[in-house]
């Protein structure tokens, strides 16, 4: 890819693209997503008396987000005509696994169908990731199926916007992971698998504000699912108007995907820059509730072979950052079916992780995970949009190869 198409195909691209399909609910909704208030609202709507509602709506929470039932019936203290009621009127249902992929390293990959009243549109998909280590297990979260965006780098952003999320299918995602991992056991025993949440699967979360929102203070409820929001990160690709207010409503990490130093080339990996510039950007950032030492913004910089990767940038990259509690995340880049870009050499990674390291920055190398099943940073893209033949042979050339 030469430096004038690239440039030329980001120019012409829409910034941001509008969503094709809006969420329709099934008959029976789930309750899965739904905040106390809804809830006590929905059990009202069925003749819950309201002197009832608090105490059914806190036996409903516990049983969903605590123990993780998958049916009303297994609601052991709720009475059997309340559950009787209930079992009319809604479910628990969480997005249905159709594809489980396990990679080498140990990295699970599912893709989810998930729960609709549209009996015409073909059911949409999204994939959601699982990243065992030894200190910790990651789960990465989509907001969105495909992507308001168009990262020129990134595999999701070739994908059709289809629809946001709603909240329920957002931590429908944590649930899905715990059920299959077995990781609904208790908190006291210290052995959860799932114990990091970050928003880095397909889409923006900060284009699908209010669900990913309310999704993760549910995600964050210590009486339930019970991750704390310091183990929980939102990335964005510079959302800037939302950036504070996410720090205000959610309060959870802050990472930015960055991967630019000047606005010319940043306008071309990550066309929003158009709108929201690096020194807007990063003004959103020095106001971000709560960033401290304690608490650093994470700046995600994907390593791109002669585009983004010199010394100058890296000098360029401390020197911009300057006064902003920080920490930067360089990303060998993952390569899809199609992509025109090259993963920088490893000695030039470690030359620029080296110089930011001594300039005071805490500069990891993130390791590639989960590369052979294409659930790597960058990679993801649902089976709503099918391959192209093109994908398809690059797929088969690169299990032939690898």
């Amino acid at each position: 890819m030469t430096a004038t198409s690239t440039e030329t195909t980001a120019a012409s691209a829409p910034l941001e693209k509008q969503p094709l399909e809006t969420y329709v609910p099934p008959a029976k909704p789930s309750l899965i997503g739904l905040s106390r208030a809804e809830i006590a609202d929905r059990l009202g709507e069925i003749g819950v008396a309201p002197a009832q509602r608090k105490m059914r709506t806190q036996q409903l929470w516990h049983w969903m987000y605590f123990r993780g039932a998958k049916s009303f019936a297994e609601m052991t203290n709720v009475s059997k005509d309340m559950r009787a009621e209930l079992e009319k009127h809604f479910t628990v249902d969480r997005p249905e696994v159709i594809a489980e992929q396990i990679s080498s390293d140990g990295t699970r990959k599912w893709l989810l169908r998930l729960p609709s009243g549209d009996n015409i549109e073909r059911p949409h998909e999204v994939e959601c990731v699982y990243i065992p280590e030894t200190d910790r297990g990651t789960l990465c979260v989509s907001s969105q199926v495909g992507c308001t965006l168009n990262c020129s780098f990134c595999h999701t952003g070739t994908q059709r916007l289809v629809r946001n999320l709603t909240a329920g299918e957002i931590v429908g995602q944590v649930m899905v992971a715990r059920d299959r991992l077995n990781d609904w056991s208790d908190r006291e025993n210290g052995s959860r698998l799932v114990t990091n949440i970050v928003m880095m699967g397909m889409g923006e979360p900060l284009y699908n504000f209010d669900a990913v929102r309310d999704a993760l203070l549910i995600v964050a409820d210590n009486e339930g699912i019970g991750i704390s929001r310091r183990r929980i990160t939102l990335s964005t690709s510079g959302v800037v108007p939302n950036i504070v207010r996410a720090g205000e409503e959610i309060g959870v990490m802050l990472a930015i995907s960055l991967h630019a130093v000047r606005d010319e080339l940043r306008n071309e990996l990550v066309p929003l820059n158009r709108k929201y510039p690096i020194a807007e950007l990063l003004q959103a950032c020095r106001d971000y509730p709560g960033a401290s030492n304690a608490r650093r913004i994470t700046f995600e910089y994907v390593m791109l072979k002669g585009v983004n990767d010199s010394l100058d940038d890296a000098k360029l990259l401390v020197k911009m950052l300057k006064g902003i509690p920080a920490k930067i995340n360089l990303i060998p880049f993952n390569p899809w079916p199609g992509t025109a870009y090259e993963c920088s050499d490893w000695d030039r990674i470690e030359k620029f992780s080296e110089y930011i390291f001594n300039a005071g920055y805490s500069s990891p190398v993130r390791t590639p995970r989960g590369r052979d099943i294409l659930a790597a940073c960058g990679q993801l893209k649902s089976e709503t949009e099918k391959l192209s033949v093109r994908e398809r042979q690059a797929l088969r050339a690169m299990a032939m190869t690898d």
